[in-house]
């Protein structure tokens, strides 16, 4: 049989990892600048915190998600997003009860949807995301977004930007879902029948709608800002006054609603605006998510935070032009010429590694040749000669691949002569 990879997934191969290394590290070190600790959660859940908190009119539960019984009849789900398991842990494990609130999270691993594979857009992708739990300060909305763009400018995207709106409270939602049923009543036959499901149940959902997302009557919507309670409208002015205290551009659209139904107030995304991106600009989203602790049993827990796209920052690089150095230079290669030379390199490739030393050997039995030539493949900056007179003498040689010279030293000083030489 001929196995390959699962459709909607990928092989992330050794020549594209350690690009993938190089954003996880920066993304510690961001993290770690806004006191972000990281939290790892199962790859699985209980299929109805998802229901509960994304929303069961979401295409995510309705279409997208990965849900299977296990062996005791449970119904369980491969997570599709991040906020969910962590404010589940948040609350199982009473985080609210810690002394410094609020408490902030990050995590980042595989995610789980069932959806059209497109350009960066897997059926198993790569999230990060943060979690900020237990304060209902605008300030911290801003924090939140701040971090995101300071991830895009750390790996050095320059066209991105920040769209953003306001979902409101309970009050003003309910305002606006009653404009929404008015509008979308004597036209509903004109769109898809998921639409004509959501007018019901949620027809907020409608505005996120791919399929009639150019029909007349999405543009003509009532938007949810011109419905804003005075409370609802002086946070979100609070939040936009924080982003411009430090700086952060950003556009308003009132059509912005995230395809969550646990998000309330600030919601946002962050696109790329680089040429031949691809027609699907969204590089992360997210928002404030009030409630949702209190929706799996918790205390009032007020949170905000985002999910953002490994893939699609890749992609984003790549489109703007922009890459890692990759740091791939071999400090030292061991060639050995025969059985005894082998084993003597062996032994002194495991010193070699001990002492910090980058280092390789053959392990084809190949002749000298081909063993200079993989020297070369690995950009080695020395290169240990070992034969039958090195291992009767007690000595090796160490040629420098970078001029070429060569000179003998002895076993007893070889790992501290390299340590001198590379530093």
């Amino acid at each position: 049989m001929n196995f390959k990879v699962p459709r909607g997934t990928q092989d992330i191969l050794p020549a594209e990892s350690w690009k993938w290394q190089r954003v996880e590290a920066i993304i510690r070190e961001v993290c770690d600048m806004y006191r972000y600790k990281e939290i790892r959660t199962p790859i699985f859940e209980q299929t109805e915190l998802f229901q509960r908190t994304v929303g069961d009119t979401t295409d995510i539960v309705t279409k997208e998600m990965y849900t299977f019984k296990d062996r005791g009849d449970r119904s369980m789900t491969l997570r599709p997003e991040g906020t969910a398991p962590v404010v589940r842990s948040y609350v199982e494990n009473k985080m609210f009860g810690y002394p410094d609130q609020p408490v902030k999270l990050y995590y980042q691993g595989p995610m789980f949807r069932y959806e059209r594979q497109q350009a960066g857009r897997y059926r198993q992708f790569v999230q990060f995301g943060v979690e900020a739990i237990g304060s209902a300060d605008p300030a911290i909305d801003a924090e939140v977004i701040s971090l995101a763009m300071e991830m895009y400018k750390r790996v050095g995207l320059k066209d991105v930007k920040l769209v953003l709106n306001s979902l409101g409270d309970k009050e003003s939602r309910t305002a606006h879902r009653e404009a929404l049923v008015a509008h979308f009543t004597p036209k509903i036959d004109e769109l898809c029948s998921d639409c004509q499901s959501r007018l019901a149940k949620n027809p907020l959902r409608i505005l996120d709608c791919k399929v009639d997302r150019e029909h007349p009557l999405m543009a003509t919507a009532p938007s949810l800002t011109d419905y804003l309670n005075e409370e609802s409208a002086t946070y979100f002015e609070q939040v936009k006054r924080y982003l411009g205290a430090i700086g952060i551009e950003y556009e308003l659209d009132p059509n912005l609603v995230r395809g969550l139904d646990y998000y309330n107030h600030t919601a946002f995304e962050i696109m790329s605006t680089a040429d031949g991106f691809g027609a699907i600009t969204t590089l992360c989203g997210g928002g404030r998510y009030n409630g949702v602790a209190e929706e799996i049993g918790g205390p009032p827990s007020p949170g905000v935070g985002y999910g953002m796209s490994i893939e699609r920052l890749l992609l984003a690089m790549e489109a703007e032009g922009k890459s890692f150095t990759e740091d791939a230079q071999l400090d030292v290669y061991v060639v050995t010429l025969e059985k005894a030379a082998h084993e003597k390199g062996f032994a002194l490739l495991q010193q070699l590694r001990n002492a910090g030393i980058r280092a390789d050997m053959d392990y084809l039995d190949r002749k000298m040749k081909g063993q200079m030539k993989s020297a070369d493949r690995f950009n080695a900056k020395a290169v240990i000669v070992i034969g039958e007179d090195e291992v009767n003498n007690g000595v090796v040689q160490v040629k420098n691949m970078a001029d070429g010279t060569q000179e003998k030293i002895t076993d007893a000083t070889v790992i501290d002569t390299l340590l001198e030489k590379l530093r």
